[in-house]
């Protein structure tokens, strides 16, 4: 026990990434603690978030844990010392969640946990699950107690170095400020893969120049709108207003009027002057979503307004200046509308002055446990019913299809199977399997769903079987393309600059020409 406790002790002074640090605790929480499964949890407001894991499935990462809805998890914040549960009727949050070697779906029935405090202030939260009921019956509290301090400093200490570097990238802003503003405005931008943090690190440096044009390209669905309010919440702008403009919405005949205003009797029922969105994000930040679809008769004062930072209201004499940071976004290829003729080609190299490319779903399939995570719990509190959780059937058939809407496709379809289980199991909690997602389209012939959940899984898990999906029908689609990805691409449903990125991460070679 001693041993166990340094070695955590020494992690908190070692030179570690936060997710690092996590880890290595939780291993020692399960070589000290008889458990199935632990989890580190840090407190935000009234919600618990989980900040890692060992032994629960990895959709966990992407839910939160309201204390109101949670009652073993309010009484374990509540207590100044360690608190165990047994046959107490309260409903365990972790039920159904443990991975192996518990059985699939099994249900926790011995539960311990401790507040996480620092300075008398409660933190977080250390939670110990099994599924043998007499568990937890000679664990001594104090020990238990020993390891809830110093899991507290540790997520002391993994807040204190993301909160210097932050403030260290944004001089002049307060760090805690900070931290909180990232996790309400950017909650929504689950996964930890690659692509996503590559995306995060891209938003971090473009959101500090707070003047420079962004062109935010990327297929229907991945979340562009979200990325341009991110940019801006993280930007030195986030205190000014934030104007969302959707130009496939604007009829050309008023376009120019909604953007830039208009004067008195300007034009038939103008007898007032009214301001355009450009001044009234004056001092913040202009989105302009779907600008491939803005009328070419508009594009020359947008481009004067992003050269000159001034604008002319329609009718009026005198241009006005205006301090506004322009933020496109698009899932056109604005190059080839260029070449079409549909867009100026001046306009285009003003706006992506900084292109920032959002990934599709289909190059980030590890966040789809966690996005499904996080969708399960919007879909409990939209419909009302008790906890909401996939089958590792239904979870393999989410992995397993392409999704060509992206993130917006997988929250409907999530929202409509958590309605289909809820409606059979009426408002209690419900388990959704691959029978209750139909409507998700898998056509694509995913993996393999229905029968019991092999008790060996097969060599590289899950992944490696759903990548090995994914290289055959690449091929598939190059053979009977000759070669050509472009050809290959429309088979598939993917744009070809997304096909090119695939391949070269899954090592598809290209083939004959």
């Amino acid at each position: 026990m001693r041993d166990a406790l340094l070695r955590v002790a020494l992690d908190l002074t070692a030179h570690l990434a936060s997710a690092d640090r996590d880890r290595r605790l939780l291993q020692a929480v399960r070589r000290l603690i008889p458990c199935d499964a632990t989890a580190l949890l840090a407190l935000q407001g009234d919600v618990l978030i989980p900040r890692a894991v060992d032994g629960l499935r990895p959709e966990i990462l992407g839910r939160r844990f309201p204390l109101k809805d949670h009652p073993r998890l309010a009484a374990i914040v509540a207590s100044d010392g360690p608190v165990t549960f047994g046959a107490c009727g309260l409903p365990d949050p972790f039920d159904g969640w443990m991975a192996e070697p518990a059985p699939p779906l099994a249900d926790v029935h011995a539960c311990m946990g401790c507040a996480l405090r620092v300075e008398g202030q409660v933190v977080g939260a250390l939670t110990v699950d099994a599924a043998d009921p007499q568990a937890y019956a000679g664990v001594n509290d104090t020990d238990f107690a020993l390891l809830a301090a110093l899991a507290g400093a540790a997520l002391h200490t993994a807040g204190l170095v993301d909160a210097l570097a932050l403030a260290a990238r944004r001089a002049g802003v307060v760090a805690d400020q900070l931290l909180a503003d990232a996790d309400r405005r950017s909650g929504l931008l689950v996964g930890t893969s690659a692509p996503m943090r590559t995306l995060r690190d891209e938003i971090e440096w473009v959101a500090s120049a707070g003047d420079v044009p962004v062109l935010i390209t990327g297929e229907t669905g991945v979340g562009k709108e979200l990325v341009a309010r991110a940019i801006h919440h993280h930007s030195p702008r986030a205190k000014g207003p934030l104007i969302h403009v959707n130009c496939a919405a604007l009829p050309e005949s008023i376009a120019d009027a909604e953007l830039f205003g208009h004067a008195p009797g300007a034009f038939t029922g103008a007898g007032q002057a009214r301001a355009g969105r450009f001044e009234a994000a004056d001092g913040g930040t202009l989105l302009l979503d779907e600008v491939g679809e803005l009328p070419l008769s508009v594009q020359p004062k947008l481009l004067r307004a992003l050269q000159f930072g001034e604008i002319q209201r329609v009718g009026a004499d005198r241009p006005v200046r205006v301090d506004v940071r322009v933020v496109a976004a698009t899932n056109r290829d604005l190059e080839a509308e260029v070449a079409a003729g549909r867009f100026r080609a001046d306009l285009f190299h003003r706006l992506q002055v900084y292109p920032v490319q959002v990934p599709s779903l289909r190059a980030r399939p590890s966040d789809i446990p966690l996005l499904a995570g996080h969708f399960l719990d919007a879909a409990r509190v939209r419909l009302g019913t008790g906890p909401l959780r996939l089958t590792p059937a239904a979870t393999a058939a989410l992995v397993a299809h392409e999704w060509p809407g992206n993130v917006r496709e997988l929250e409907h379809a999530v929202l409509r199977a958590a309605i289909r289980a809820a409606g059979a199991g009426g408002r209690a909690a419900a388990v959704i399997d691959a029978h209750h997602l139909p409507a998700v389209g898998l056509s694509e012939a995913p993996l393999p769903v229905a029968g019991p959940v092999p008790a060996e899984p097969p060599p590289g898990g899950l992944m490696a079987e759903v990548e090995a999906l994914k290289r055959r029908r690449i091929h598939q689609a190059l053979d009977a393309s000759g070669g050509n990805v472009a050809a290959a691409a429309r088979r598939l449903g993917l744009d070809r600059s997304n096909l090119h990125r695939l391949m070269g991460r899954l090592g598809v070679d290209r083939g004959p020409a």
